[in-house]
């Protein structure tokens, strides 16, 4: 193991985790896979709670507002890789989907660019409420 992964999980060059801030737990992995699947601890469980940890605020706020169903209402993440057959493996998958999650929060996010609806649009728009609003006149009663 090298150094950067004796004290953390490296997000970026200046970005880090703490390994006592992520919990991982080997469980037993779900769906096909005989015998084998019903007895060996394969799949990782990883949580990771995002709100108390030691990420500098802006990411911490940037992920818990994003509408993730792996974040609880505690704002914990929570992982379970179970796509590979060895423990190892799933552990590297759960970790690296990690980084990819934190790496969402880096990234900056786009200007908006205002924009004008063009003339067409708008004589389009009034074109169909006018239809509309003939249409809803015709449902009126009807004289004899």
């Amino acid at each position: 193991m090298t150094n950067e992964y004796q004290s953390g999980l490296e997000i970026s060059a200046r970005i880090y985790i703490p390994w006592s801030e992520i919990t991982l737990k080997a469980i037993r992995a779900q769906g096909a896979g005989g015998q084998n699947v019903n007895k060996v601890s394969s799949a990782i469980h990883l949580r990771f709670d995002v709100a108390r940890s030691s990420l500098p605020e802006y990411i911490k706020e940037k992920l818990l507002k994003l509408d993730d169903q792996r974040l609880t209402t505690d704002g914990v993440l929570v992982l379970k890789a179970q796509q590979f057959r060895t423990q190892e493996k799933n552990r590297e998958d759960a970790l690296l989907r990690l980084k990819q999650f934190i790496r969402i929060a880096l990234r900056p996010e786009k200007p908006r660019v205002a924009t004008r609806p063009t003339m067409a649009s708008k004589r389009r728009r009034v074109d169909q409420k006018t239809q509309r609003g003939q249409i809803k006149a015709m449902r009126g009663k009807v004289s004899d």
